[in-house]
């Protein structure tokens, strides 16, 4: 994993070592890959982020929520609020940049992706957009304790209820998968395994989330499957 070149990679590296010392506390081999490859994605925002451009690249492309996300994550196990707090930034830049005009979570189509410079494409919407948003900000709730995170969570997660630009349900419950995406006049009808998945994924962690803290979730995300 110390080969990887995608901060992608090194993101989902970082939550997957968050998981696994959850079980295997001490392990000082997982401990200082988090350390090297947390290193190596903070350095890349400190380098990339301005005022008007918080952000790791040049581009914000696809399974954008996870690169705020891991840095938040192993920030706070390693006990770096430099780290949480730019994560943090990160993330609140990614929301403020993925509204919409009615407010709506509108994420970045993969159909062009956001160059810096250019506008940001409006479509093809994916699913996993909404899932990695979703699970960024109950990490961003659960690690800073601001309920807006939570707020947002389910903002996020709600896309795939019908509060998107076309008022469409992306989740089916007559089959349980979850359709590919939104173009900008339709849902993809294909329902396959990535889309399903992240939908599933964003499900389960709102329910694990949010129930047990006490805070009231909408029926239709209780009973859902």
């Amino acid at each position: 994993m110390r080969g990887f070149t995608s901060p992608r990679a090194w993101a989902y590296t970082l939550l997957g070592i968050d998981e696994y010392l959850r079980s295997f506390q001490g392990d000082s081999a997982a401990e200082a890959l988090r350390a090297e490859l947390a290193g190596r994605l903070y350095g890349l925002f400190e380098r990339s982020s301005r005022p008007d451009w918080v952000w790791f690249e040049e581009s914000v492309t696809y399974c954008n929520g996870r690169l705020p996300q891991a840095l938040i994550v192993a920030g706070d196990r390693m006990q770096r609020p430099d780290m949480v707090e730019a994560g943090t930034r990160a993330l609140a830049w990614l929301i403020s940049l993925q509204s919409s005009a009615d407010r709506q979570f509108a994420p970045i189509g993969s159909r062009g992706f956001y160059v810096q410079g250019t506008s940001p494409a409006a479509f093809d919407q994916q699913p996993v957009e909404a899932a990695a948003m979703a699970s960024a900000c109950l990490d961003a709730y659960r690690v800073r304790g601001d309920r807006e995170w939570l707020t947002r969570a389910r903002w996020a997660f709600n896309w795939f209820l019908g509060e998107n630009h076309l008022q469409q349900w992306l989740f089916d419950p007559s089959t349980g998968g979850c359709r590919d995406g939104l173009h900008p006049d339709r849902a993809n009808q294909n329902q396959g395994a990535e889309a399903t998945l992240s939908f599933l994924l964003a499900l389960h962690e709102l329910r694990t989330v949010a129930v047990p803290d006490g805070h009231d979730v909408p029926t239709r995300v209780l009973h859902l499957v």
